[in-house]
């Protein structure tokens, strides 16, 4: 199936990569909002324009796409314009990866090299499970969440959305980690993790967060899924 990629960044070129060592979907270009980007090549393929040419797409037979955005919450928000467009959310998994048979995937998802996805686990929509990181047995993942290389979640953690694990942080079982919260590079995570908070350190410790219930209505991603 004929797709694209939306962003054109280093992320972009990963998933570039996962998909032709998938070979199930051909990448017939990229799109980007970045228009000093348009026309340029990006390992052989092409910056078409930007996430405006989808309609044109459509009626050339492009039925697929992948966002490739690092950025949970503008990663969403792309997520969601594609999905109004009528294309396909498709994942893309690296043949390198170990995912158990009984793994419940959403849509665009990205399952890097040497990704381990353990038995009885949920990954939301827009995941990004990047290299080398483990994920164990029955721990549930929300949508638009990002597992950096080398982290690694024990059994029967729960990441609820937007929520950012640095790379190589480690996050011990039976953990809750809040909405749009953030894990620090390196982390050992003990206990709960507060929603929109910042947590760093051995052991992890609170950095800041949001203090006013008030101040909640100001941050996008809250506002989007209350209005959702």
């Amino acid at each position: 199936m004929d797709c694209v990629i939306i962003g054109a960044g280093g992320h972009g070129r990963v998933v570039l990569d996962v998909l032709r060592q998938q070979t199930q979907h051909n990448v017939v270009g990229f799109l980007d909002s970045n228009s000093s980007l348009h026309g340029q090549r990006m390992d052989g393929v092409q910056v078409l324009g930007s996430i405006d040419l989808v309609p044109m797409l459509q009626r050339n037979g492009i039925r697929a796409a992948f966002v490739a955005i690092g950025e949970n919450g503008i990663r969403r928000q792309f997520m969601e314009i594609v999905i109004k467009s009528g294309l396909e959310l498709i994942n893309a998994v690296h043949p390198s990866a170990n995912i158990a048979s009984n793994v419940n995937l959403g849509r665009g998802v990205l399952v890097a090299a040497g990704a381990l996805v353990c038995a009885h686990c949920q990954i939301g929509d827009g995941v990004i499970l990047n290299t080398g990181s483990i994920v164990d047995h029955e721990t549930m993942i929300s949508t638009c969440v990002h597992v950096c290389p080398g982290a690694k979640l024990a059994g029967r953690v729960t990441v609820e959305s937007g929520a950012f694990i640095g790379i190589g942080a480690t996050i011990i079982q039976r953990v809750r980690v809040g909405h749009d919260a953030t894990v620090g590079a390196g982390s050992v995570v003990l206990c709960d993790v507060e929603p929109m908070s910042t947590v760093v350190g051995v052991p992890a410790r609170h950095i800041k967060g949001v203090t006013n219930a008030d101040d909640f209505q100001h941050w996008p991603a809250y506002a989007t899924r209350s209005n959702s």
